[in-house]
């Protein structure tokens, strides 16, 4: 009986997964040309990177996301998502940004086509093999996967423009969008459609165009928006100004963003840098040619109030004797959480980091964040975003005057106060100049100072963590600023000791 419940709840759970996300088959049985492939596909997140990746796919499909009923323009879009015709980044460069341009009313497909056979379940991990060995060798191993894909992006669109009616969609909307090897799919259908395939906008984002492809443009080739990143790591800036030039020459509209920093297959992901905001610049032209609408003004949230109200709501009062502990801050306590989430699930700590935040917003959502939740005690961590300036440019006075009202607010309010030295910064990679190691220093002497003066325990992160160049070294850290887990387990110590001497 428990068995057939079990059963039962199951069916339920794909059928409800189902209705929401309409999968369609790109072909009736097995794919035209891989007719003797026979393994699964299959998707999972304990890979090299770390992140949810599609490998394997045999049997093309186009995963459905409706417009938005109240903003659906009739424009349609095909995303094909990158990742070395090996697997696919399917959140970041593909979901991502199918609910991102859902919302603005385009009907999107997310495209999953047919890749290189990956024999284990780290085709990260194959890939970087591929890419770092005998590169010739790699490009002639993977060229008959890549027409084949190129095959799938072509029928992909064909489907979506025949089907046009069933999605509510114009049949001179339908665009085409690929990252990365997905880009090399975009542009690939940019130079050779037909009829039926033919895109009437697209967008390679650091996309590869392989010698051997003609690179004819058509004389009624479509519209081109084009995003790289000039510090892209397997140096594809080269194929975004190919392109550029190839469609100025011919005289057909073409728009190129090429950023400083950003690395190769941001897509979606947040950085903290101007890359982050691609995609709204992908929507100003779509918006200029007409595919999609103005966007409504929303309600600002510059504090970013509704991050955590849910979770707020959620949260029950302290059962006799906790001793409960808040971490305000910004990325680096909302990384510390994800990297090293055992940490905040054995005790009662509650983490409010928000990626990006500066004291004056920590300040305005500071109540809500962590008056209302009654800690016995907050760990401040602040102050490095203001030093870079995300948010505008602030003295070192103003930053501790609004680390001393959060500290003053939780006094208030009887929870006890540990503020934390700033992390050690050479540079920030996002703003890159600000010379932040100097200015650290000085910010923390203050925090020091001000807690020694107000009852405040000073948890002195930099002192075990700086390097030479009173910076964050490779070995604690990524980029210079984040903490990677041997970096929070550096932390970790400091921070049980501050809250117990804080909770005396």
């Amino acid at each position: 009986m428990k068995i057939k419940l079990l059963i039962s709840i199951c069916l339920v759970a794909a059928l409800s997964i189902q209705a929401q996300q309409k999968v369609i088959q790109l072909y009736p049985g097995a794919a035209p040309g891989s007719e003797s492939w026979n393994w699964d596909e299959k998707q999972n997140d304990s890979n090299m990177s770390k992140t949810e990746v599609v490998y394997n796919v045999s049997h093309p499909s186009l995963t459905v996301f409706p417009a938005d009923p109240a903003t659906a323009n009739g424009t349609a879009i095909v995303i094909c998502p990158g990742g070395g015709f090996h697997m696919l980044s399917i959140n970041s460069e593909g979901n991502d940004v199918a609910k991102w341009l859902a919302k603005r009313g385009v009907t999107c497909f997310v495209l999953r086509y047919r890749l290189m056979h990956s024999v284990t379940d780290d085709p990260v991990k194959e890939l970087m093999g591929g890419l770092t060995g005998d590169i010739k060798k790699f490009n002639e191993s993977v060229a008959p996967v890549v027409a084949l894909a190129t095959a799938d992006a072509m029928n992909a669109m064909t489907y979506v423009r025949q089907h046009a009616a069933d999605y509510g969609i114009k049949t001179d909307k339908i665009g085409i969008i690929g990252f990365s090897a997905g880009g090399t799919l975009a542009e690939a259908v940019a130079f050779g459609y037909n009829a039926d395939s033919k895109p009437n906008f697209a967008a390679p984002i650091y996309a590869y165009v392989p010698d051997a492809q003609s690179t004819e443009v058509p004389k009624d080739a479509p519209p081109m928006f084009l995003v790289a990143a000039s510090d892209d790591q397997l140096h594809l800036v080269p194929s975004s100004l190919l392109l550029y030039s190839k469609w100025q020459q011919a005289g057909k509209p073409a728009e190129l963003h090429l950023y400083v920093h950003g690395g190769h297959g941001f897509g979606m992901r947040k950085q903290n840098i101007p890359t982050d905001n691609w995609i709204d610049r992908f929507g100003d032209w779509l918006q200029q040619l007409g595919f999609i609408a103005p966007l409504k003004a929303a309600p600002q949230d510059w504090p970013n109030l509704a991050r955590f109200a849910a979770d707020n709501s959620k949260v029950q009062a302290p059962a006799a004797g906790e001793k409960r502990v808040v971490f305000m801050g910004n990325s680096i306590t909302e990384g510390w959480l994800r990297l090293d989430p055992d940490y905040f699930g054995s005790k009662p700590y509650i983490n409010r980091g928000i990626s990006g935040q500066t004291t004056p917003q920590m300040l305005l959502r500071f109540r809500p964040d962590v008056i209302d939740l009654h800690p016995k005690a907050v760990v401040i961590l602040a102050g490095t975003n203001d030093i870079a300036g995300n948010t505008g440019p602030e003295t070192l006075e103003t930053i501790m005057g609004n680390i001393a009202s959060m500290a003053e607010l939780a006094k208030a309010h009887n929870i006890k106060v540990v503020l934390s030295s700033v992390l050690p910064a050479f540079d920030y990679p996002w703003r890159p100049g600000q010379q932040p190691a100097e200015k650290i220093v000085a910010l923390n002497a203050m925090i020091k100072d001000y807690a020694a003066k107000n009852g405040c325990i000073y948890l002195d992160y930099w002192t075990a963590m700086a390097d030479a160049r009173k910076g964050l070294p490779a070995n604690l850290s990524g980029d210079g600023v984040h903490p990677t887990i041997a970096g929070y387990k550096v932390m970790e110590p400091l921070a049980e000791k501050a809250i117990a001497d804080a909770l005396k």
